[in-house]
């Protein structure tokens, strides 16, 4: 005859993605949920895992389970955007079920500016180019806007959400902006891109300016298609490069 289990309740189960704060699309497809070692686990133990109260995988442990993780595998069918509930129950020989603490999991398949099928190559389609405003945008930013810094908006896209966290690129110089509050939704990015940024990246006939998207739970955009700039006079004839120059202009008025 079975006795009822003594058992304290079993501690709850966890992501063992690598992207702790939820489940994303990529993550998704192959979803692992882990169970931490509990007292009293022994070979021939048969572990069950309920997603929102719903059945999804055991399994029955062997000699080389003992005193580690285990881990079991969601289908991806049951994975949907949202909050989902993940608990697991532990059946022993001559014991009643002991359950586990339930775990909230997060869960965003929609990503930032569109689903892949929008993806070409590593550009986001969905994305639109930076806006630059007109005159710097069809003669270049030359050097007394340099000096002070170049405005320009990233446009209101598809999914877009609080903690989005935009990284923008001016050439080869990456450029992380704060992470988009309630507020922001659904409005343009307004950058001011400052001085060290541009003298970073240099002189340029063909500098490129995009910016990508990293969600809460790991959604990557990729690239926004870039937009082109061209950047100080890039003459060979100048005397001193651009950077130079300014150096040499900041110790005149020092």
């Amino acid at each position: 005859m079975k006795s009822t289990s003594n058992k304290p309740e079993l501690v709850a189960p966890f992501l063992a993605q690598s992207h702790k704060s939820g489940v994303n699309i990529t993550s998704a497809a192959h979803l692992l949920i882990e169970v931490a070692p509990y007292p009293g686990m022994d070979e021939g133990d048969l572990i069950e895992l309920y997603w929102d109260s719903c059945y999804v995988a055991s399994r029955t442990l062997t000699p080389v389970d003992i005193g580690s993780s285990v881990q079991l595998r969601v289908p991806e069918s049951f994975v949907a955007n949202g909050t989902s509930r993940v608990h697991y129950r532990v059946m022993q020989v001559g014991q009643g079920p002991a359950l586990s603490a339930t775990a909230r999991v997060q869960i965003k398949l929609d990503c930032p500016g569109g689903q892949p099928s929008a993806l070409s190559g590593d550009e986001n389609q969905g994305l639109a180019p930076v806006n630059i405003p007109e005159t710097i945008a069809r003669q270049g930013v030359n050097p007394n806007q340099i000096k002070r810094g170049v405005p320009l908006t990233i446009e209101p896209y598809l999914n877009m959400a609080v903690d989005d966290e935009i990284t923008l690129r001016w050439g080869d110089v990456r450029m992380d902006l704060p992470l988009l509050k309630a507020e922001d939704i659904g409005q343009p990015i307004h950058v001011w891109v400052p001085p060290a940024i541009i003298l970073e990246a240099g002189e340029d006939l063909r500098l490129e300016v995009t910016y990508c998207i990293l969600d809460r739970v790991g959604n990557n955009s990729r690239w926004a298609p870039p937009r082109m700039l061209k950047i100080g006079c890039a003459n060979p004839y100048l005397k001193l490069p651009l950077r130079e120059e300014l150096k040499a202009a900041e110790s005149r008025r020092n």
